[in-house]
């Protein structure tokens, strides 16, 4: 990211971007300590979509493996649910169901306590999604998710079917239908919305940036606005509104959209981040075969 300063025109102005500028730097330093960064596991494939549940449990894909694994919050890691729809993104709803992306058949799932599945979406319009990445659930029941397309080796088609890569919504209810809230993208990858349901934020892992949408009453996006010079894998928000972007690590920004953190995870990928724990101010971080867990001076939102 790109830090544009004034030009000194008298000693007050740059003194006092000075003190802002160390200012931010040391509330950064404030958030975690490196030091605590603590790998649970490493024996899984590759692991992605970490989602919390109401008691601060945190449940997560072993996508290759077909697998979603959990890990509560008394440190206890097992098996939720085998033949996982190759489940990517997940999240929890109101009524404790985990809300999966599910590409194997490039569904949207709803899995009960018990693993029992419920299709929510098998296509929009007849024709089959590229396949559902990562979703965000808004505060009426609706699901936000993006639809990137990833060519998987477990495919029997070699093309989408869909042209365009774009972010959906699909309404609460029975009859709802999914449509498309935003296009204007070209490989929408993480989201996350904003607790009081105003804005949605999109990570473009494609052109590495990520965009700010304003949520209409009708749950369709408008004002796509660039927040963040980076894109994203996947993504969360704490409870002071920074952002969290991961890839190498896990890069921490404020509100205004300025780099005041990074969290150093020795894997090739860090794939994704979610608050956990029973006050939700545990990181919890997959990255490539590992997961790990790192405490944090904030807490989760989602």
């Amino acid at each position: 990211m790109k830090y544009l300063y004034p030009q000194r025109t008298s000693s007050l102005p740059f003194l006092m971007t000075l003190l802002l500028s160390i200012t931010t730097f040391q509330s950064s330093a404030q958030l975690f300590s490196q030091d605590s960064l603590k790998l649970i596991s490493r024996q899984f494939s590759f692991t992605e979509g970490p989602a919390v549940n109401s008691g601060g449990d945190v449940y997560f894909t072993d996508q290759p493996n077909n697998q979603i694994w959990k890990y509560d919050i008394n440190g206890k890691l097992s098996l939720f649910k085998d033949k996982a729809g190759r489940a990517n993104g997940l999240y929890f709803d109101r009524k404790g169901k985990l809300l999966a992306c599910a590409d194997e058949n490039n569904e949207m799932w709803s899995v009960d306590r018990n693993g029992k599945v419920e299709v929510l979406l098998e296509n929009v319009d007849g024709k089959k999604l590229n396949g559902p990445n990562d979703l965000w659930l808004d505060g009426r029941g609706g699901i936000y998710f993006t639809d990137p397309y990833y060519q998987r080796d477990y495919w029997t088609r070699q093309k989408p079917e869909i042209e365009g890569q774009k972010v959906y919504y699909l309404p609460a209810g029975k009859q709802a239908k999914a449509r498309i809230v935003a296009e204007d993208l070209s490989k929408p990858n993480g989201i996350v919305g904003t607790p009081d349901g105003k804005y949605l934020y999109v990570a473009d892992i494609q052109r590495n940036k990520t965009y700010r949408y304003t949520i209409l009453k009708n749950g369709d996006l408008a004002e796509q606005k660039l927040i963040i010079e980076q894109g994203s894998d996947g993504m969360t928000m704490d409870n002071k509104g920074n952002f969290y972007l991961t890839g190498k690590g896990v890069f921490i920004y404020s509100p205004a959209g300025v780099l005041i953190g990074h969290i150093e995870v020795k894997e090739p990928w860090t794939a994704n981040v979610c608050f956990g724990g029973k006050n939700r101010t545990d990181l919890f971080i997959t990255a490539s075969t590992a997961i790990y867990t790192i405490p944090m001076q904030v807490a989760g939102v989602e």
